[in-house]
């Protein structure tokens, strides 16, 4: 099996298809690698295309303490790929916990992300309920250790921003937590309560979001309510961004609505790659 290694000397699982500019595929909490199938079908016809397992997801390591799965921790293992692959620099492609590893990537080693899809963002971002979701990360991580991933993929099938993908195609969204019933419990344990529940909140990040000049595409589902008001705040502060919504849609965005998802982000990345995604004109900001 293919791995790069991480500074710390974890293990990350990797897969990849087809040539040209790079794509690297983040994944979400509740996923791995497999559930960009879809996108690394479609996109390896014209790029190269990477997928990897975050730590404690296996076939990559499954460190056994917390301290391990800081946001530090993953917005660099993606970097310890790239470096992996001798890619200088590849477009990202992020959802939930995905997109915000994206971003840190382009705050902190801006030289190596040719564009970022930021989509399904921000959940748990509030500041007047952030000591909330932080207890409910910790009671999550509780679930996994106690109840196991099987039980806890049970009690969580139902979450608020599933059920347009349950409605819209209960077979894709059996599969999907068929899968989540499939991961190392402490594993995801462990990010929930390290990653999910210790990650600072994108609104203490203004000023360093907006200094940011990488092309930036912000997708969210309109029925994903906690993704809104984050991804309307990335729109309003990073300079090349651009924000879609797509219609009747939860957090799932790559497997609820795939045609969709790859025809948005293929044009997004045909834009930049021919230098037509800058920042905004000025002149277009009401005064």
């Amino acid at each position: 099996m293919p791995h790069a290694v991480a500074r710390d000397g974890i293990r990350l699982y990797f897969e990849e298809a087809g040539h040209g500019t790079p794509i690297i595929f983040l994944h979400e909490f509740a996923a791995d690698h497999t559930n960009w199938e879809p996108q690394m079908r479609y996109f390896s016809r014209g790029h190269r295309c990477i997928a990897y397992a975050a730590r404690g997801y296996t076939p990559s390591d499954v460190p056994p303490l917390a301290g391990a799965y800081t946001y530090e921790h993953f917005y660099t293992d993606a970097l310890a790929v790239l470096d992996h692959l001798k890619i200088e620099a590849a477009h990202f492609v992020g959802l939930s916990m995905g997109s915000y590893s994206s971003l840190q990537v382009a705050l902190h080693a801006p030289s190596r992300v040719r564009s970022m899809t930021l989509a399904g963002v921000g959940s748990g971002s509030a500041l007047e309920n952030l000591d909330a979701f932080r207890a409910q990360c910790r009671a999550n991580a509780e679930q996994f250790e106690t109840l196991g991933s099987a039980e806890v993929a049970k009690v969580t099938r139902e979450a608020p921003g599933r059920i347009a993908f349950l409605v819209k195609d209960p077979r894709g969204h059996a599969d999907f937590y068929a899968a989540l019933a499939r991961h190392d419990a402490k594993g995801s344990a462990n990010t929930m309560r390290g990653f999910q529940g210790g990650r600072p909140s994108i609104y203490t990040m203004t000023d360093a979001i907006g200094k940011v000049t990488t092309p930036a595409l912000i997708i969210c589902g309109d029925e994903d309510d906690a993704c809104i008001a984050p991804s309307l705040f990335l729109k309003q502060h990073l300079a090349a961004s651009g924000l879609t919504l797509f219609p009747k849609s939860g957090h799932v965005l790559n497997l609820e609505e795939p045609s969709l998802f790859n025809a948005t982000v293929e044009r997004f990345i045909a834009l930049v790659e021919a230098g037509r995604w800058g920042p905004r004109d000025r002149r277009s900001v009401a005064g």
